[in-house]
């Protein structure tokens, strides 16, 4: 009984000290719908989450959000393993998953609502952010410079369970409402090939 315990105690030890490795990104752009799908196929990726931050309305609904009165962003939190995938690879595949150098939209979707934003959770982060967005905005690869804002993270609050893993449930919708919007045709545009 006592190896038993023993063995409870380590097993539990073992996945906190798991758990506290892992590191959370919050990034913004536009369709949560489409920002999960993208990032949960990402090896080290554990989980990601869509809902809403960046505005005062505690604990707000899809409806107020998209109302565009809310000063939320429809974004995602991810927790990843930092051992398997950094936060600059996370980075550096957001901006080729945005178009970073609109206001207040993203493709088909118009509003603050849609904004792109990366909110960082460390003085580490916010460096990474901000490095990569200067890097890029240097290269002159896109037609214009990078309007996407780097924020201190706040309150990030789940959406709906009906807006989690959307493209698992609705396939059929999902794709059809990313290629209507016209997501994959604008990146091509932007960042050529994947």
């Amino acid at each position: 009984m006592r190896a038993f315990i023993i063995f409870l105690i380590t097993m539990v030890m073992t996945m906190t000290n798991a758990n506290a490795k892992n590191e959370i990104a919050t990034l913004a752009g536009g369709c949560f719908w489409c920002v999960e799908s993208d990032f949960e196929k990402v090896d080290g990726v554990i989980s990601v989450v869509s809902g809403y931050t960046g505005g005062k309305e505690h604990n707000p609904t899809y409806q107020q959000v998209s109302s565009g009165r809310t000063g939320h962003t429809e974004a995602v939190q991810i927790v990843f393993d930092p051992e398997k995938v950094s936060y600059k690879k996370l980075i550096d595949m957001f901006w080729k998953t945005i178009d970073p150098t609109t206001p207040n939209r993203q493709f088909c979707d118009v509003g603050s609502q849609y904004r792109s934003e990366i909110f960082y959770h460390s003085d580490e982060q916010k460096q990474i952010a901000e490095e990569t967005k200067r890097t890029i905005n240097e290269s002159g690869i896109l037609p214009a410079q990078i309007v996407t804002a780097v924020t201190k993270a706040g309150e990030f609050y789940p959406a709906e369970d009906y807006h989690q893993n959307y493209y698992k449930k609705n396939p059929v919708r999902y794709k059809f409402y990313r290629y209507n919007c016209g997501r994959d045709k604008r990146l091509q545009e932007l960042w050529g090939s994947k």
